[in-house]
């Protein structure tokens, strides 16, 4: 049984957080309390930790751990004991994933495989989520693919070593299409053993006329898990003439040609309808929870290398800190609960 509090890393304001005792929440209608082994770092956590809107706020949302108690309704999705990864919209509430104990919804769990660690599952939520709402909610591309074409499907992920782009190259791989991808060369090795055919340094200036030249001036669809420090020109450089969809993470704030569509990817429209959106994707998230389960059961996706913070929850301001830097390359920092000091 949950104790009463627990330690969690509350945003303090300007960017670092503070470990605080603060209570356990009690799960809602078709909710669930987790007891966490294993957090992940996403770049959207240091960001909000810079919101004064956020503070007070527990942050993170990518957890993994067990399944402690249900809450009503829970039962017909989960069962106390259960192995479990799964994301919540950390920093703006007191349920986040640094912490010891999350409530999250009962049908958008990911099981953990006996042949992965809790380290290693942590990675996938809203990586993995995102990569899908890229692919089949704002591209539009098919879920399930019939057999390979005689000329698949073309597309372009940039930052394929990041998380969001690494599991868009697999899951687009798996999808039968011909994959394209953007990376440092460091990282070239990486991107392939993901299933890139093709693969591009992000910063070499004649990149997006390769990729044109290679996809012979046809290719019309682009995942940027990036969306920042100019990857809009990049990406619209190398779509074709006639124009394309671009899958982004952030909101573009302009683009070079009017035939080009960015369409915005929020992994939170999985679980709540967005203000204004005039779109509900809640539907979507446990279909997209089933069909991962079942990919990483088969072995079918890969994690890519982790960091694991010596200090867990204690290290959350300092992994902030490396994100913000640029430090963070092909690889999923994460922090162990177990490691904070004084638990």
């Amino acid at each position: 049984m949950a104790p009463a509090r627990h330690i969690a890393a509350v945003i303090a304001g300007g960017g670092p957080v503070e470990l605080k005792e603060v209570d356990v929440l009690k799960p809602g209608e078709n909710e669930v309390l987790v007891k966490v082994v294993a957090a992940a770092l996403n770049p959207t956590d240091w960001k909000y930790a810079l919101s004064p809107d956020c503070v007070g706020n527990v942050s993170g949302c990518d957890l993994a751990g067990v399944i402690e108690e249900l809450g009503p309704g829970a039962e017909a999705y989960r069962k106390v004991g259960e192995r479990v990864t799964t994301c919540v919209v950390g920093a703006h509430s007191a349920n986040g994933a640094y912490s010891q104990y999350v409530v999250a919804k009962a049908n958008l769990f990911v099981a953990v495989p006996d042949s992965l660690s809790f380290e290693e599952i942590v990675q996938f939520p809203v990586a993995v989520f995102t990569a899908c709402q890229c692919l089949y909610q704002s591209l539009r591309l098919s879920i399930l693919p019939g057999p390979a074409a005689s000329e698949p499907t073309q597309i372009l992920v940039y930052g394929g070593s990041s998380s969001v782009g690494g599991f868009a190259v697999q899951m687009a791989k798996l999808g039968g299409l011909k994959v394209h991808a953007t990376c440092s060369p460091k990282n070239f090795d990486l991107v392939r053993g993901y299933g890139a055919d093709e693969v591009y340094d992000y910063r070499d200036p004649e990149a997006p006329q390769k990729i044109k030249a290679a996809t012979g001036g046809k290719l019309k669809y682009a995942v940027d898990a990036i969306s920042e420090h100019g990857s809009d020109k990049f990406v619209s450089g190398a779509l074709s003439d006639e124009g394309g969809k671009i899958a982004c993470v952030l909101p573009y704030t302009s683009l070079p040609r009017a035939n080009i569509e960015p369409i915005l990817s929020i992994v939170s429209d999985l679980a709540f309808d967005r203000p204004g959106s005039g779109v509900s994707y809640v539907e979507d998230g446990p279909k997209y929870a089933k069909m991962i389960t079942d990919l990483i059961a088969q072995g079918k996706l890969k994690p890519a290398p982790i960091l694991i913070m010596s200090k867990g929850l204690a290290s959350v301001s300092e992994a902030f800190q490396y994100m913000m830097e640029g430090k963070v390359s092909g690889k999923k920092v994460i922090f162990r609960i177990a490691d904070t000091p004084g638990l």
